[in-house]
């Protein structure tokens, strides 16, 4: 809902909303702001007081998952078919986690290959695929993202080898490389990148305007980015020289 998402993106930048304000900001009833607020109370983002919500959203971490995948939904969509055609059938592909790469999943679950996934969001997509070959990795699952991650997680990953690795991010530039917000996730996602023939990243592009706490990898290291057409103009060249293939799915 574009409503809930205006909100969500005005509570990254104040501590607290107030519904009256909301309300006539968003011509609606206060009623309905109410119910935006109790909706974003149920997936973490803020505490309800009375009169309006205190943000939960901590500037240097990122949004709950159940926030990001109503964020650019289409887009992602459009990216998950995109990078599912650059795969061919019998490949072995590890799939990162993050609301962008579960489309890649979703996308591949006619397909006949061989999937790692990273996230168990993923693994409930393609476990009861007719022709996909699933293979479990080790780990830790993180609580609310449930993303593998650890050292059994980095050690199944390195035993193995993939054709592709389809990576998401937080934030990515020229200047910054590939970056994600949780640390043992870095691990995980440099550990998949190593194992791979082939690194596709699929981010919308909101991911170019914003740079995570951790560094996963320079933009030298990517194969392939998948976006859409809103990706700022001097980061395509950047990446294009660095020798990436970027694909923009309209």
């Amino acid at each position: 809902m574009d409503r809930v998402r205006a909100i969500m993106n005005t509570l990254r930048t104040h501590d607290s909303v107030s519904v009256a304000e909301l309300a006539v900001e968003h011509g609606v009833s206060e009623m309905t702001i109410r119910r935006d607020l109790d909706e974003l109370a149920q997936q973490g983002v803020v505490r309800r007081v009375r009169g309006g919500a205190l943000s939960l959203l901590l500037r240097g971490e990122e949004p709950p998952f159940g926030v990001r995948e109503q964020e650019a939904v289409e887009a992602k969509r459009r990216i998950g078919a995109e990078v599912a055609a650059l795969i061919a059938d019998g490949e072995a592909v590890v799939l990162d986690g993050g609301t962008t790469v579960l489309e890649v999943a979703r996308a591949l679950v006619d397909r006949r290959v061989t999937v790692l996934p990273l996230a168990l969001q993923a693994v409930r997509v393609l476990a009861t695929a007719p022709r996909v070959r699933l293979v479990l990795p080790g780990g830790e699952v993180r609580k609310g993202e449930l993303n593998v991650m650890g050292p059994l997680a980095e050690s199944s990953i390195r035993a193995l080898r993939f054709d592709t690795a389809v990576i998401g991010c937080c934030g990515l530039s020229a200047e910054h490389g590939l970056t994600a917000h949780d640390l043992p996730e870095v691990a995980v996602k440099q550990a998949a990148i190593g194992a791979a023939r082939r690194v596709v990243v699929a981010c919308d592009s909101g991911k170019f305007t914003r740079t995570a706490f951790g560094a996963v990898c320079p933009i030298d290291r990517l194969d392939v980015v998948v976006t859409d057409p809103g990706i700022p103009p001097e980061e395509r060249d950047a990446l294009v020289a660095a020798g990436a293939l970027v694909r923009e799915a309209g």
